[in-house]
């Protein structure tokens, strides 16, 4: 499974944001998925691709070309596939990915979760959105998607496209089950 992860790129987070992020990489690795990452070397990117590199693991990132100019590519990415913008990184991250992760992050990991949801609720794919819920980080994304929800704002159950996981062992059953339904 190639497993596309959404995250910060900023250094200056709380640093247990780290700790899980490189056990998450860690585990692509051992169970033979494939990392699909937007190729920085800065923050929780970069953690993730060293820890699946370092694993044995494969790392794909789609790097935009402003990243690729400022030299800004993680040194643990085994496939470069350069891009112009991010919102080309999106489209070919998607392309490139069975399921998406996404980790503490901000306007950008938004941007990126909400284009993922946003095209499968009109049908363009069938690939699942996975919000890693590290120390609860996403608890108001998730009250603000109940509460547009419940405003009729939502067609259908927001959780049909983005799930939650509060740990290894729910994204572990997440991507079980994702993986048993794209299959049937």
């Amino acid at each position: 499974m190639k497993i596309a992860i959404f995250c910060s790129a900023n250094q200056s987070i709380d640093p247990d944001f780290f700790s899980f992020t490189q056990e998450l990489g860690t585990w692509i690795a051992t169970h033979g998925h494939a990392l699909v990452f937007g190729g920085a070397n800065l923050g929780l990117m970069e953690c993730v691709a060293k820890a699946v590199f370092e694993a044995g693991g494969q790392t794909i990132g789609i790097v935009p070309s402003l990243l690729l100019e400022g030299e800004a590519v993680s040194e643990y990415t085994q496939v470069v596939i350069p891009c112009d913008n991010l919102s080309d990184r999106k489209d070919i991250m998607l392309a490139q990915c069975d399921v998406v992760i996404a980790l503490p992050g901000g306007i950008g990991t938004l941007d990126e979760i909400f284009t993922i949801a946003a095209s499968a609720t009109i049908g363009y794919h069938c690939k699942h959105v996975i919000l890693y819920n590290m120390k609860g980080f996403w608890g108001s994304l998730v009250a603000l998607l109940d509460d547009l929800s419940a405003k009729g704002m939502v067609r259908g159950r927001w959780q049909d496209y983005i799930g939650v996981a509060n740990n290894l062992e729910e994204i572990t059953e997440a991507l079980s089950l994702d993986k048993a339904s794209s299959q049937t």
